[in-house]
Order: structure tokens, then sequence, then C-alpha cells
């Protein structure tokens, strides 16, 4: 494949994936077809049989933006990717991809298998030239927005030029879904000292720095656990494993505290009266940690856009999921990308004492 281009004008969804079943994904579909921001047309991809009485069933059958791809056969969580991306074929998994590959989608929008999609997506569309590996980024709320998590668990082992190309991947990814221009970009390690942390993060600070000096990003430095809740940086980079287990363990607070705070209002009448005073912030609050409100995780530096929802995704997440594709289409995400890639590797190749080039990308 050249490089990217942009919209072909379809989102291909894999109906198939996922562990609530087509009958979801195709609410979802109907809920986006309802949307007014959705630009792009839809592509259900799986089994003729199961998805036409669904379509039927929601209105779905006749309408004018959404198509049926077939595919016979279903890639499941206890698949081993690589296999399952070489034996199924005719997965609805790997006949999504290959509508991107194809030109026949712009984006793929997946709550199946995890590590097929990544394997699938790396083997039949290759990364950006310039990007050795694709990053999972993770929107995660922060005090006064959110910030982009990358990677949250593609790449458990990573080096340096790893983590600077998740970088400019995921700034450009807070671009599209924040609107912000100019990112700032932290580094989570475990002191924000020069010098403290493994190789991997001080290596990769040192590149960040001269990144920053350049204009190729906006570098707010080496960043602390608990910064990234604060108003600290707008983009949290590091490798797939450190990403994983902050993500799980966000995730994992966010419920306890739900569990915590829901059983101590019961606990007597006169908090559940006050519970019922403050109801207006208690949907406010519940609806910023809600991890549906973006639907998903995009795999990022592949040369097509490719989002993994989660496993258990209900239908407002998959809507969600299919609303970020289709952002993320519009704004021409991979072409822009593209284009600072060999500035940022002429960066990560030069000595370390070698003066940095200005910016032509134009962030100052």
């Amino acid at each position: 494949m050249g490089t990217p281009t942009g919209s072909a004008g379809r989102i291909a969804i894999d109906a198939m994936g996922g562990d609530l079943g087509p009958a979801e994904v195709v609410a979802s579909a109907q809920l986006a077809l309802a949307d007014s921001r959705l630009a792009n047309d839809l592509t259900l991809v799986g089994q003729p049989a199961i998805l036409e009485p669904l379509l039927k069933k929601h209105g779905l059958a006749s309408h004018p933006r959404i198509r049926l791809h077939p595919a016979s056969e279903v890639i499941t969580m206890e698949d081993k990717p690589l296999k399952a991306i070489r034996s199924k074929k005719d997965s609805s998994m790997v006949r999504s991809i290959e509508l991107i590959k194809s030109g026949d989608a712009a984006a793929v929008v997946s709550c199946g298998n995890t590590g097929a999609l990544m394997a699938g997506g790396t083997l039949k569309l290759r990364t950006i030239e310039g990007i050795d590996r694709p990053a999972l980024a993770a929107v995660i709320p922060r005090a006064g927005g959110y910030f982009i998590l990358i990677d949250a668990g593609a790449n458990p082992e990573s080096e340096p030029r790893h983590l600077v190309h998740n970088a400019l991947v995921g700034s450009h990814y807070a671009r599209v879904m924040f609107g912000i221009d100019r990112p700032r970009v932290g580094l989570l390690t475990i002191g924000t000292e020069e010098g403290k942390g493994n190789a991997l993060s001080t290596g990769t600070h040192e590149i960040l720095k001269r990144a920053g000096s350049a204009g190729l990003l906006n570098y707010a430095g080496p960043t602390e656990g608990f910064q990234v809740f604060a108003d600290h940086c707008d983009v949290a980079v590091c490798d797939g494993f450190v990403g994983n287990l902050l993500l799980k363990s966000w995730e994992s607070l966010a419920k306890f505290f739900k569990g915590t705070l829901e059983s101590e209002l019961k606990a007597n009448p006169l908090r559940l009266a006050g519970a019922a005073l403050s109801r207006g912030a208690f949907k406010a609050l519940k609806a910023r940690m809600n991890p549906d409100r973006y639907g998903g995780a995009p795999l990022l530096g592949l040369r097509g856009n490719v989002l993994k929802a989660h496993g258990s995704s209900n239908r407002h997440a998959l809507h969600a999921a299919i609303i970020a594709a289709d952002k993320v289409v519009r704004a021409d995400f991979l072409a822009q990308v593209a284009r600072e890639t060999a500035a940022i590797n002429a960066l990560i190749d030069a000595p370390a004492d070698a003066a940095p080039a200005a910016s032509s990308s134009g962030v100052e």
C-alpha cells in the first residue's frame, strides 16, 4: 500500500465479534445512523442469515446508508490471534480489515479478539512508513478533561523509538478527539528528576526533549502516576505493559468507588435523602467516569483506521466507537501522521548532541 489517503466514505463494523452478539451491534448501527454527527456510511460485516433478520427488526433492511458484507466465519475470544487470522480467512474481522485494504472502507470498528485485531491490522494493512508498530490509545478522565493513554496494551516490550512514535500518533489523536492544537505530552515514569527511571524512560526522555525543542511535540516532561489524573498532560506515553496496568487499575478503581459510594449512601435514610438532592451531581460524575464515553481504543500507527471496542461493549459503547471512528476519518488522521513521521525519525536517529532542526509541521 502507498501513503494513506482520506475517507472512502464507509465505516466497516465487525458484526460478529464481542460478548453481546450481533443484535447489540445492529442496535448500535441504528443509534449511529440516527446521530447527526455521523458523516460516513456503514457496512456491517458478518453472517447474512443472522444479520438480515436483525436489520429488518430494527428497520434498517433497506436503509440507504447501510450495507451488508458477507463473512461466514467468526474469530472467538479464545482463538490464537495469528492462527485465527491465517486460518479463518472468511471471518468477519478479516473481511472488515480487507475492506480498508481494498479501499471500500475508511475505518474498522470491532469488539472482537484484541490480539487478532492487532495481528490482522498489522499483517494486512502494515504500519505507516517509518512507524515500527501500532499502539493502543485509550481515553481516560482527569481533572478538567481527559487524556490519551498510549500504549494501553498492544506492546508489552518497547524501545525508546517506539515510545516516541507513540507520542507522535497520540498527540495527533488528542488533536482530533479533544480539539487541542498543541497537546501536552508526558512520559509516564517514576520521578520527574533528570536521569530517574529505567533505561527505557531515560532514553525516551532524551529524544522527547529534542522533539520538543524542534517543535515536533509539546513535551511536558517526565510524569508520575498521580500527575496523569491532574491537569498535567493530554497524552501519557508508556509501554504496553505499564499502560495496561494503569488502564485496568483505573477501571477497577472506578468500579470500586462506584460500589462503595452506593453502599455508603444507602447506609441510612438521611444519606439517602442527601443522595436524592445530589442526583444531578452523581449523574454527571457517572457520565465522566463511564468508559463507554469514547467507545474504544484505536490501533494507531497502521495504514488504516482500526478501532478496538471493549469485548463487552453494549450498543451505546459501540455507538460511541462508530462516532469516534467517523471523527478520525473526517480529520484525515493518517495523512497528518504520515507527514511528520520522517521528521520525528530523523530526530530519533540523529546523534544525541545534534542541534534540533526547526519543525516544518506547523506545530510551534
